[in-house]
């Protein structure tokens, strides 16, 4: 018997004998000849069924393993279909709770009903796309940083103080006392640029316990960081960043070319927070939503604007309040109330948030008091500070909320396998 053919193979084995092994996506009778359309990692193949095969067990998802020719046929996938002599029923399946053969019965289906069916869902071609995109995104990830000297790393998720500040903690019991599920891996990615590592990198879960349930939140997601020793300013950063954003763009591009038609990333225009308000008042009448930070609105206006002025879908917005930032941000240079920091917009939702960090052991500490904050409740994370470290900086972005972006996602559930909000804690 010969070994298995992925579907995706079918094209180089015209006239040869195969054996594909899938799930069945549909069988089509018209008449006088019937396809199976078999659905494995590769793609989908059409078989030819023997016409003495009694089609009737081969309902939709019934796995099967299929023995016969592959021939040429320019209306099949691949320009080759399957001449079946044998199709074995591997496992049967009842019938599933959603047309899966059907994109525009999936498309329109509600998102709570793929939800509640992921385990089936997830098999329908268009929505198990998403993930492979995904995939190739943190492979490209890693790769660019690699290449700019960072090192992987992986630090705990279960913490006893919160990273970002704020009460969006999930708290949890750990033995007699109590920990928190980590926001970020902030601290301990900082403490490993003062380690001598100088760059690194984690692609790691973290934790927001905020109730907010809009088309852009988890309380769950996969968070891609980066912290950089001996910067300059926040520029180097962004540098870093574009390059980044550029080779994953480029990745997905050349992976699937159907899929997403992303932009060619050189560099990334940018905008001070301060010229963004003034934008936004003169040119869409905005004005409010603005303390020191932009809204949601705010920042769909200045993505609106990049695009017609800039010709970008990427924009850079700099010089937030340093009140709006953590207690770590950096002052900036020339404005003491402001942050050397960043976020950056995509198709105006923010997708990345970073900056300059403070170095100085004696900064830290007063920024923490200045906050109210209690020094000794840090001290493990001050030691890398009071021990010396250089001037740094790094950033944050979200999977999930990356991949909605770059595949116009109406809802960030879309790109998460398993999306955990302030309901859902299934499947």
């Amino acid at each position: 018997m010969p070994a298995r053919t992925l579907s995706s193979q079918l094209p180089e084995l015209a006239g040869k004998p195969v054996r594909l092994q899938g799930w069945v996506h549909r069988v089509r009778d018209l008449g006088r000849v019937r396809f199976l359309v078999l659905r494995d990692r590769g793609g989908l193949a059409q078989i030819v069924l023997p016409t003495n095969l009694d089609a009737k067990q081969l309902g939709c998802e019934t796995v099967v393993d299929v023995t016969g020719t592959a021939r040429g046929e320019p209306r099949a996938p691949g320009g080759v279909e399957v001449q079946a002599e044998r199709v074995d029923v591997i496992s049967r399946a009842e019938p599933p709770p959603i047309e899966l053969f059907n994109p525009k019965v999936v498309e329109e289906t509600r998102l709570d009903t793929l939800l509640d069916h992921r385990a089936v869902s997830l098999r329908a071609p268009a929505v198990l796309d998403v993930f492979r995109v995904q995939a190739t995104v943190l492979a490209a990830f890693r790769a660019s940083l690699a290449a700019q000297g960072f090192t992987e790393i992986a630090t705990p998720k279960l913490v006893l103080a919160g990273a970002e500040g704020g009460s969006a903690l999930f708290e949890v019991g750990y033995f007699e006392r109590k920990a928190y599920l980590a926001q970020s891996p902030q601290f301990y990615k900082q403490m490993m640029v003062g380690s001598g590592l100088e760059r690194v990198f984690e692609v790691g879960h973290a934790y927001r316990a905020e109730k907010s349930e809009t088309s852009r939140h988890l309380t769950e997601f996969v968070s891609l960081d980066f912290e950089m020793g001996f910067i300059d300013s926040e520029q180097g950063v962004m540098r870093v960043l574009a390059r980044v954003i550029g080779e994953i763009f480029a990745a997905v591009n050349e992976r699937f070319p159907k899929r997403a038609k992303l932009p060619v990333v050189n560099e990334i225009p940018q905008v001070d927070f301060v010229e963004a308000k003034r934008l936004l008042a003169d040119r869409f009448g905005k004005t409010d939503g603005l303390d020191g930070d932009l809204d949601t609105e705010g920042e769909r206006l200045v993505g609106e604007w990049a695009r017609r002025e800039l010709g970008s879908e990427l924009v850079f917005v700099t010089g937030y309040a340093l009140s709006r930032r953590p207690v770590y941000a950096m002052p900036h240079p020339s404005d003491p109330t402001r942050s050397a920091s960043f976020d950056l917009l995509y198709n105006g939702v923010e997708i990345v948030t970073g900056g300059q960090r403070i170095h100085r052991y004696e900064q830290l500490v007063a920024a923490m008091r200045s906050r109210g904050l209690e020094p000794a409740n840090y001290e493990d994370y001050l030691a890398a500070f009071r021990h010396g470290m250089p001037p740094h900086g790094g950033m944050g972005m979200g999977l999930e909320r990356l991949t909605k972006q770059m595949l116009g996602l109406a809802n960030v559930k879309e790109a998460c396998l398993f999306p955990r909000d302030r309901n859902r804690l299934r499947p």
